[in-house]
């Protein structure tokens, strides 16, 4: 309790934004804590570390949480228990970001288990909480006295439409924006800003962007933007050192570096296995590649057992180590990989579509062992995903384009757990999505929610690559008007002896023995999505931008493999998808289609077959109709147009009506679309006195109407045609009949005389009024009521 509260801030160059740290006022029992916020948007990082090792454990247990608490926004949660469940997408998302550039930022051989938890304090639904999530994970660990090399600093650049990089922008920038892209780095010995981690995407309206004349986000834009983070990226490190420096650091977290061997076991494994691995790793095909580095491990274990009894941990360690170690070295010095392809070489490449016969499309991508088979399945708009505020804190509400990924334990030849989603398998599903998302038309070109999945059936590097080029040719087998085909290619590195060595379209091998994974998608024309990270201390951005280049020259001959398989969207969706047309109605028409309770808008579905959905902006209405039976489309889309634009009743005219609602004094009957009349009671009987209207018709009864008056209101007065419908046991007594056994016709005169009567008493001389007894007038509905010689 007693811990000094230190607060720094500094103004973000560029705008009118101030990003502030504070420590020392709340979790003051964390190892290190830190309040980080621009505007009203404020996070509690957190950072702690066991004081000993874990038994056994030969990795860094590095756990990232992100807490979404939806008090930060004033807002209680939907759930049933009003309490917050587990992580959203988004906020999956934001752990992965904070996870990278942290990862490879600890001390060597610092196995400790270590915890982040970033809890979001508050939002003021402008400023993205996610890179402010960074800075503050950074600050944390350097008060923390864990063994932490940074500062790390990150910051969110978006592209405008007039071509300039805007600091921290706001989530409307973002949306107005072609392009987004966060960036995260640190200082290198020599000053310079060395890039760990990158995620970048384009805005879902880019390409409308692009047509009204906005820039193309291209490979040289991104290098622009890469270098343009690293004022942002410093200026943030810089407060977290005034911060460390003013606050101090706790006391260092004690730890002895763990070695995964000696240096006496890597000697003999390096003497004894070198020929073996070297060899081992010069086949091609991954299966028989494993089976012959298992057999030269399982041959190295035999020769050392004697001499490194209880050792044989720290052996097959130093097999991994020497197999890395001879993989990039081979790659340096011969420019040759694992495979025998040359660094710039992309394995052959294969490419279908229409494989499922049910499914509404289909795309099959393969790259070397890597495949993925994709599936779109086309639905109403209301399928689009739903995101209520109360289940996150930015202010995205609905996606209509879904993309979930699945890699199951077959996809590497392996056994495993099966069901339940890993934040991998979350990151590269949105990673796909966000390089989709820019190529898809506008909603009101193609009113569809659509759900990409993508399939992993085999995995040897970058399948969620795979999963961008597998998607892009299945939208357009299912009929999806895309604005152009889309691609992704994996780019790793090495660096050794001083020298970067890109490699185009990695292994899985050279992603685990490499120091880089950076993915790329795009058209032939720009870049869509990016993804990037470091295992070293970072990389300068002039080795980026060689990658981006190299990246495109691969993503170019991808392009044409997909474009021989599909070159442009099916000119109809497949005959299993729903056929959908959309349309705007006038607001004030929006009632009338839908009708009281939804009576009409049930009742166009439920007679035509499709499914109708009615929305609107606040300016206009869209009237949706779907199903798979065209037919059933065009029919509901007719009744729908005759509500907007009713057919005229004649009067005289004879229609074939059905009751639509029942009041106390009549029932209405719908006679044409969108045209309903009043029938009133005293037309029901035809010489019987109704008492009530349900004594002669029912809600949905058809009855033959013709049509006596239509008022300057439009509105329309019905009577019966023909014989009156047989009234119901109870419903009334017959009417006085002439002498000649004529029917004795009501009139509604008379009725509504009799009711003013009961209920006002004498309306005046009898001179005046129509004689009538008693018996005209039917049975009093309340013979309690005054007047007219009722009794009080």
């Amino acid at each position: 309790m007693g811990s000094k509260i230190v607060s720094v801030s500094a103004p973000i160059s560029g705008t009118d934004k101030t990003l502030s740290f504070e420590t020392g006022k709340l979790a003051q029992q964390s190892q290190g804590s830190v309040v980080v916020g621009i505007g009203d948007t404020l996070v509690l990082v957190t950072a702690n570390a066991e004081s000993s090792v874990r038994e056994g454990i030969d990795f860094f247990p590095l756990t990232v949480d992100v807490e979404e608490k939806k008090y930060a926004a004033g807002f209680i949660p939907g759930s049933v228990f009003r309490k917050e469940g587990r992580p959203t997408d988004e906020a999956v998302l934001t752990c992965r970001l904070i996870d990278r550039p942290l990862r490879p930022s600890f001390a060597e051989g610092f196995r400790n288990e270590t915890q982040v938890v970033a809890t979001v304090l508050g939002v003021d639904m402008e400023n993205p909480h996610d890179v402010i999530a960074i800075n503050g994970a950074s600050a944390a660990l350097m008060l923390s006295g864990i063994p932490f090399d940074g500062p790390i600093g990150g910051v969110r650049l978006a592209y405008s439409q007039d071509g300039t990089w805007i600091a921290h922008p706001t989530y409307e920038e973002g949306e107005e924006a072609t392009f987004e892209i966060v960036v995260a780095g640190r200082e290198n010995a020599d000053g310079d800003i060395a890039i760990m981690m990158v995620e970048a995407g384009g805005s879902e309206r880019a390409w409308e962007y692009y047509q009204a004349g906005a820039p193309k986000v291209t490979e040289s834009v991104i290098a622009e933007g890469l270098e343009a983070s690293k004022v942002w990226i410093r200026e943030a490190i810089e407060l977290q050192r005034k911060l460390v420096a003013e606050a101090g650091v706790r006391e260092a977290t004690p730890f002895v570096p763990q070695a995964d061997y000696g240096d006496d076991v890597f000697a003999r494994v390096s003497e004894v296995g070198t020929d073996s691995i070297a060899k081992a790793n010069t086949i091609v095909d991954k299966t028989e590649r494993n089976a012959a580095n298992d057999a030269a491990k399982e041959a190295i274990l035999t020769q050392l057992a004697g001499e490194f009894e209880g050792r044989e941990k720290e052996v097959k360690a130093a097999v991994r180590s020497l197999t890395k170690k001879l993989v990039r070295k081979r790659i340096v010095e011969e420019g040759v990989r694992i495979d025998g392809r040359g660094v710039t070489d992309i394995r052959d490449l294969s490419a279908d579509v229409g494989i499922l016969p049910r499914a509404h499309g289909t795309g099959l991508f393969q790259r070397g062992e890597t495949q993925v088979l994709d599936i779109v399945t086309l639905g109403m708009p209301k399928m689009d995903l739903m995101i209520p505020f109360q289940d996150g804190l930015t202010p995205t509400e609905r996606k209509r384009y879904i993309h979930h990924y699945n890699m199951p334990p077959y996809a590497n030849g392996e056994t495993g757990r099966m069901g339940g989603t890993k934040r991998r398998e979350v990151g590269h599903g949105l990673l796909a999505e966000r390089a989709i998302v820019p190529l898809l038309p506008p909603k009101d070109e193609f009113p569809y929610a659509i759900r990409a999945v993508s399939e992993v059936m085999s995995s040897n590097g970058s399948t969620s690559m795979g999963s961008v080029c597998a998607a892009s040719m299945a939208l357009m087998d299912a009929g999806v008007p895309m604005r152009d085909a889309v691609a992704g290619i994996a780019m790793g590195l090495v660096y050794a002896e001083g020298k970067y060595t890109t490699l185009t379209d990695i292994l899985g091998a050279e992603d685990a023995f490499g120091d880089m994974d950076f993915k790329v998608a795009g058209t032939a024309e720009f870049v869509t999505a990016l993804q990037l990270d470091t295992k070293i201390e970072g990389l300068p951005a002039e080795v980026l931008a060689q990658a981006l280049d190299q990246a495109r020259e691969a993503r170019l001959q991808i392009l044409d493999v997909m474009n021989k398989a599909i070159a442009e969207p099916r000119d109809e969706v497949a005959p299993t998808a729903p056929k959908i047309v959309s349309f705007e109605i006038p607001l004030d028409k929006i009632g009338e289609v839908i009708g009281p309770k939804g009576k009409v808008i049930n009742l166009i579905q439920q007679e035509s077959g499709a499914d109708i959905a009615v929305d609107d902006d606040g300016t206009v209405g869209t009237v949706t109709i779907g199903s798979k039976d065209s037919e059933a489309v065009a029919e509901a889309r007719r009744r729908v147009e005759l509500i907007l634009d009713p057919p005229r009743a004649n009067v005289g005219e004879v229609y074939k009506g059905r009751v639509v609602n029942i009041t106390k004094f009549g029932a209405f009957v719908n006679i044409l679309p969108g045209r309903d009349g009043l029938l009133h009671i005293s037309k029901l009987g035809q010489g019987k006195r109704i008492d009530k209207v349900e004594d002669v018709v029912d809600l949905g009864d058809e009855v033959d109407v013709r049509v006596d008056d239509i008022d300057q209101q439009g509105k329309v007065s019905l009577s019966i045609v023909g014989d009156a419908p047989e009234a119901k046991e109870g419903g009334g007594e017959t009417a006085a009949s002439s002498e000649g056994g004529a029917v004795a016709t009501a009139s509604f005169e008379e009725f509504l005389d009799g009711e003013l009567g009961d209920s006002l008493g004498d309306l005046g001389p009898a001179e005046e009024r129509p004689a009538r007894s008693n018996d005209d007038r039917g049975p009093r509905r309340n013979p309690r009521r005054g007047g007219g010689g009722g009794r009080r």
